[in-house]
């Protein structure tokens, strides 16, 4: 009777320690499959606002701002812009801009590091920007680039929200140069370097 207590004792051990790795293995799963759902939502920025800039459209973007979001322009006398409204005002009047001279503007991103939590996800990488003027102007496209930060906050809908928007001007070569990495937005848009980039002239 006791050695079958002893061996009944070390079966349920046995057991116990089985249900908590599986349990572990399950939390483990269930907590990769969230992680790759939410980079697959952060990336999907990097879509919409190249499909925003193709479409000269800001409706394409306005669902990824917050409603108190922040965005921070690089120049020194613009103002820090704060909330969703006005940040997709800046972007009609800019889209509107371009309209007028009958141009098209294109742009894509690069993600080099992105810092996650269940809350609040942090991405910095690199933008490039290329600018064609009327086909009748003759004149040659011409390209510029610089280095953003981003945070997002999912909110109480599941959904993520930027929330600080960030960006200043760096070499076209950054974004060039910049490898992808596993689960982070790498924009294939621009390939090669335009021979009459802007910084160049």
């Amino acid at each position: 009777m006791a050695l079958a207590l002893v061996k009944m004792n070390i079966l349920m051990k046995f057991l116990t320690s089985l249900i908590l790795i599986c349990s572990a293995l399950c939390c483990a799963s269930a907590i990769a499959q969230q992680t790759d759902g939410d980079n697959e939502a952060l990336n999907q920025f990097y879509r919409q606002f190249s499909s925003a800039f193709a479409q000269l459209d800001a409706t394409v973007i306005a669902d990824l701002y917050a409603e108190d979001a922040s965005y921070i322009p690089e120049q020194q006398s613009k103002a820090i812009t704060i909330g969703r409204e006005n940040i997709i005002s800046l972007y009609q009047r800019f889209f509107g801009k371009i309209k007028h001279k009958n141009a098209q503007i294109e742009v894509d991103f690069r993600v080099i590091d992105r810092q996650i939590s269940p809350q609040i996800a942090t991405d910095i990488g690199y933008y490039l920007i290329r600018f064609y003027p009327p086909k009748e102007s003759e004149e040659p496209m011409s390209e510029f680039a610089g280095k953003f930060v981003t945070v997002s906050k999912k909110q109480a809908d599941g959904r993520w929200y930027l929330t600080v928007d960030t960006n200043n001007r760096g070499e076209p070569a950054f974004y060039y140069d910049a490898k992808p990495l596993p689960n982070l937005y790498y924009g294939s848009q621009f390939s090669t370097a335009s021979n009459k980039s802007s910084h160049e002239k």
